[in-house]
């Protein structure tokens, strides 16, 4: 929906303005959120495989889930990845505090968040200074730079089978270090063109 983009445009330079304005001397840089679950049901990628004979991948389907949690900068790749075993409003805000810290948000470096309506996004939430939540238009998930990303997380998981959700945690968190530390690639795969940029104060 090109009318969802323009007005979300617009809404993120507004927002960026009007932060600049009460925090002359800080940092203002928009960042994004989004969960995604995987877990022991297993992923399932075309592969190559010699003509006439078929790959084969094992698999043992248990719904037994673990959730990726990424905040991501798409103007700068900067990236703070999470992992859980559920979603709630309550660990949403134990999360959302802990990036907070990590990020340093606080009077000189604040933080615009823009995520998704789910419910445990939404009010009443406790949000941490200098963290500041936007939303996106409803039903837009390809305004979302963090929603391209889990292609990357699930590179290493695809066409393999795990044993138990320890294993496959394991895997997981070796992968998204690699993404934290690899800002070029981040911003490559998620560095929307319209997206704000960072903003120094003069």
């Amino acid at each position: 929906d090109a009318r969802g983009a323009g007005r979300l445009q617009k809404k993120l330079a507004e927002t960026v303005a009007e932060e600049a304005q009460r925090h002359p001397g800080a940092v203002i840089e928009v960042f994004a959120t989004d969960e995604h679950r995987i877990g022991l049901k297993p992923i399932l990628r075309r592969v190559w495989a010699p003509r006439g004979e078929r790959p084969i991948a094992l698999g043992h389907h248990r719904f037994q889930w673990l959730y990726v949690t990424a905040f991501v900068s798409p103007a700068t790749g900067e990236s703070f990845w999470y992992l859980s075993t559920r979603v709630s409003k309550a660990l949403f805000e134990e999360t959302l505090a802990l990036f907070a810290r990590e990020v340093g948000a606080g009077p000189e470096r604040i933080v615009l968040l823009v995520l998704d309506g789910a419910g445990w996004h939404t009010a009443p939430l406790a949000v941490p200074d200098g963290i500041r939540l936007v939303f996106l238009p409803p039903y837009t998930p390809e305004l979302q730079p963090a929603e391209t990303l889990w292609i990357h997380v699930d590179q290493p998981v695809v066409n393999r089978h795990f044993e138990t959700l320890d294993d496959l945690d394991a895997v997981v968190a070796s992968r998204c270090i690699v993404l934290g530390d690899d800002r070029d690639l981040i911003r490559g795969q998620a560095g929307f063109h319209w997206w704000p940029k960072r903003r120094t104060p003069n």
